[in-house]
């Protein structure tokens, strides 16, 4: 059985006739490129009907990804007990102004929902902000 730390993310997986959502655990304690990694593998279990009862359990924390869809913004709802979802959307070419000229910039949306009850909305933000920091120099992800 899988050990439970205090952050198992989980992924949103679209199976046969159902969204599914396995649980990456100890995510906290993996580098990008593991998580990515058992992400795909879990996703492709699922797939494959090979999926277990543990490893669709105990998360705290969902990404759901419908950018690869096209969409460009949504909503997701959080999945009890989990403490909040962040719904990504689709990478998209947007006019911007840069030191007063406008140019163009790829811009991606994000929307976080959380259960206030478990994580406060200003702590919901400063993760955001972490994540923009993150996108925004991504050679920084890879150390």
């Amino acid at each position: 059985q899988p050990s439970q730390s205090a952050f198992a993310h989980s992924h949103a997986v679209a199976a046969q006739d159902a969204l599914v959502v396995p649980t990456v655990f100890d995510a906290d304690a993996k580098g990008l490129r593991e998580i990515a990694a058992e992400t795909r593998a879990l996703a492709q279990r699922v797939r494959d009907g090979q999926i277990t009862p543990p490893e669709l359990s105990a998360g705290t924390f969902t990404v759901s990804n419908l950018g690869m869809y096209g969409m460009t913004n949504f909503s997701a709802v959080i999945n009890p007990p989990q403490a909040a979802i962040l719904a990504v959307g689709s990478i998209v070419e947007r006019p911007v102004v840069r030191d007063g000229e406008i140019t163009t910039a790829h811009l991606m949306p994000l929307n976080l929902a959380c259960d206030h009850l478990i994580l406060y909305g200003a702590d919901g933000a400063q993760l955001l902000a972490r994540i923009r920091e993150l996108l925004e120099e991504p050679l920084s992800l890879a150390l």
